[in-house]
């Protein structure tokens, strides 16, 4: 009887404690309590891995992510995956998965207990145009053709990453809502969809209706960076924290909350740049104009190592975009090279952002352009 009673007080006691929603901190001098909810969801954080930057990555990242996401395969217009460019030649992100170069990084990711996805991509509006145009039939071919790709790699998501920003029709827009809802239904029960939106998407309507797909996928990550590039004609942050309207024409948090209107939360993952960009401009300071055709990426390792081995470089924080940059005089040319890149202090700022607004995680783009300390944050925020 006793032990009955024990076994019942015990799980009274452990219903209460799952039961608490939010964080309830005791503060007592100098020190802080907290109970944590152990049914909150554990935060996510995804690590785009391109097939040109297999040489530069690190193999584990099990210490930053939750899931690796390989970048990743062409659909074509007919949704099929596309494993040739010409009669002559490969097209090389099939190339890569299929010749073992990234059997290595897949194998390193399941020991550690990181999931893999597998992102299908197409910037191509004719290609895109064609997929939407029968996408019932279009989304069964996809996935007829992902099947044996996900059971050989053991991928457990599939990433959508179809980048048509140009406004379209509301036709276009249903026609790639119904290419999702068969994708979704296409595939087991055990497998997450993913879908890739960009800033503009929440604010214009372009292909991607993001309501009617954040009810379908299991995940929605919003690209929030290049809002400066290199078609820009001024420098600035890639992916500015704030300043919009003021600063910027458009921010982080702005897009955030934007997205947030339309997104469940529990589903917004936050994409953010592991790069920045240069350009040749006319003077130093931020916002200053572009010498045309300048612009190239540049890598947060590239900024880190320029700042290591150039004395007379130093990294300047814009505080409104919480982002650094350097900006020194090419005497060669006569005129200066500016670089906004990202660092771990703008990875915290972007983690704060997520906390913030309890989004599901964080999106890294890309894995490979890192130096030694960016990454470091993700390790307390993905255990948390």
């Amino acid at each position: 009887m006793k032990k009955n009673l024990l076994v019942i007080i015990s799980g009274i006691i452990i219903g209460l404690s799952l039961g608490f929603l939010v964080v309830i901190n005791f503060i007592v001098p100098d020190k802080t309590f907290s109970i944590i909810n152990p049914l909150a969801p554990k935060k996510i954080v995804i690590g785009f891995l391109p097939y040109w930057l297999l040489n530069t990555a690190k193999s584990n990242y099990s210490n930053y992510v939750t899931t690796l996401s390989y970048f990743g395969l062409r659909v074509d217009q007919n949704g099929n995956i596309q494993k040739l460019l010409n009669p002559q030649q490969e097209e090389p992100g099939w190339y890569a998965l299929r010749s073992g170069k990234l059997d290595q990084f897949f194998n390193d990711a399941l020991k550690n207990n990181v999931s893999l996805s597998l992102m299908v991509v197409s910037g191509d509006v004719n290609s895109i145009n064609g997929l939407v145009s029968d996408p019932i039939v279009h989304a069964k071919n996809l996935v007829s053709d992902l099947n044996t790709l996900i059971d050989k790699y053991k991928f457990s998501d599939i990433n959508l990453d179809i980048e048509y920003t140009q406004s379209a029709s509301s036709a276009a827009r249903e026609n790639f809502t119904k290419f999702v809802t068969e994708v979704r239904k296409e595939l087991k029960n055990s497998e997450t969809l993913t879908v890739e939106i960009s800033p503009t998407d929440v604010i214009n309507n372009n292909l991607i209706d993001p309501k009617a797909i954040s009810k379908l996928a299991d995940s929605i990550v919003l690209m929030a960076y290049d809002y400066h590039s290199t078609s820009s004609y001024v420098t600035g942050p890639v992916a500015p924290i704030s300043g919009a309207g003021v600063e910027s024409e458009y921010d982080v948090t702005t897009a955030v909350e934007k997205a947030l209107d339309l997104i469940s939360p529990q589903k917004l993952v936050l994409g953010i740049p592991l790069y920045g960009y240069e350009w040749e401009s006319l003077s130093q300071v931020p916002r200053s104009a572009i010498i045309p055709n300048t612009g190239v990426a540049a890598s947060n390792r590239r900024a880190e190592e320029l700042l290591s081995s150039c004395s007379s470089c130093s990294a300047v924080l814009d505080k409104e975009a919480d982002e650094k940059y350097i900006s020194f005089l090419d005497e060669n040319l006569g005129d200066y090279h500016t670089i906004f890149f990202p660092d771990k202090d703008s990875t915290q700022a972007k983690i704060h952002v997520a906390n913030e607004f309890q989004l599901e995680g964080l999106a890294l783009w890309a894995l490979g352009y890192e130096e030694n300390s960016i990454l470091n944050p993700l390790t307390s925020y993905i255990s948390k």
